[in-house]
Parts: structure tokens; C-alpha cells; sequence
């Protein structure tokens, strides 16, 4: 599906002065994007939450935060929205009986959950998240939330690693990522 416009250049340049990269973390090699000092302004971070709160459109049930730093944009999107939130989490995390989905990592597989009781059929479901890199975590959260009947309305991401070409696993969404590094 087709990306949401970009958005303007003045609140791009915000966020992107907001996030931090970090070298060699955690391991050599790796450049970490670490948005703490995002969510450390109230400017940057109140700037992020109102553009991934209108990608679904305002007809949103619930918000999907994926573990862990999916929780800390996907809780304030559906206080905004008025909607509920939902955790996706690692496996074993969730303390009620729950529904998986594994997907595959550079090396190796993971899984995530959510309780068999998190979405209603029909349940319009926003995703939320902070990175989109080779797209596995999102293809898996997309699959579990269509899987209990619920619509996936769309898909919000802070920041999207382009090279790693996720976007790709994502075609049948509305997916909207606020930055493309």
C-alpha cells in the first residue's frame, strides 16, 4: 500500500536532531539510534506522538505497542486516540494464555505474543513501533492481530532503516514511517 505524504521539514528536522547515534553499540560495528533524547524534549516527543497518532486515521479500537520501546510511543498514541492499548511481547513475558507467531532474525528465529483475548473481530488496530529494519517483528505483529479477526488500519514507525528493505514484508498495510534513514 501506498506511504502517508512526508512530513514537513521542520518536524523531520526535530526528530532527527533529537536522536542520538551511538557507535560500536552493542557490538562493533552496529550504530545504535538512540532516542532517548527524543523522548527526553517534550517539543520532539509531543511532535512524534501527534504525527503516529494520524496514521490510522481517528477511527482507531486499539493501539499495538511492540516490546519494548513500541510500548513507550504506543501507550501516548492511543491516550491521544482515545483508544486502547495492547503490548506484543517476547515470548513467556505475557502472564495469560496467548497466541504466537515466530519469524525469522539474521540468525536465527524469534517469537512474539499477545493474550488470546486482546483483539474483537472487526477491532480497528493501529501498530506502533520505534524501528522498522528487516521487517520480521512487524510481519509477525500484523499476522497475529489479523489473525484474531481484527483490521490493521495501519502501521506507524519512528524510524525506518531503508537499506534493510523491511518495507517490502509490508505491502498489503498502510505503513507510514516518520523518518527513512
Amino acid at each position: 500500500m501506498t506511504n502517508m505524504p512526508a512530513i514537513a521539514d521542520s518536524d523531520r528536522d526535530l526528530l532527527l536532531s533529537r536522536i542520538r547515534d551511538v557507535p560500536d553499540w552493542p557490538e562493533p560495528g552496529v550504530v545504535f539510534k538512540d532516542i532517548t533524547p527524543l523522548l527526553r524534549d517534550p517539543a520532539a516527543f509531543d511532535t512524534m506522538i501527534e504525527l503516529l497518532s494520524g496514521v490510522g486515521g481517528q477511527d482507531v479500537d486499539v493501539v499495538v505497542g511492540i516490546e519494548a520501546r513500541g510500548f513507550i510511543l504506543g501507550a501516548p498514541v492511543a491516550h491521544r486516540l482515545g483508544a486502547g492499548f495492547v503490548p506484543i511481547r517476547k515470548a513467556g513475558k505475557l502472564p495469560w494464555t496467548t497466541t504466537a507467531a515466530s519469524y525469522a532474525l539474521e540468525y536465527g528465529e524469534a517469537t512474539i505474543e499477545v493474550h488470546t483475548d486482546a483483539f474483537r473481530p472487526g477491532e480497528r488496530v493501529l501498530i506502533v513501533d520505534d524501528v522498522l529494519a528487516t521487517g520480521g517483528t512487524v510481519r509477525a505483529t500484523v499476522d497475529l492481530v489479523r489473525g484474531a479477526g481484527a483490521d490493521v488500519v495501519g502501521v506507524g514507525i519512528l524510524m525506518e532503516l531503508g537499506f534493510l528493505s523491511g518495507r517490502a514484508k509490508l505491502d498489503d498495510v498502510n505503513l507510514r514511517s516518520l523518518l527513512v534513514i
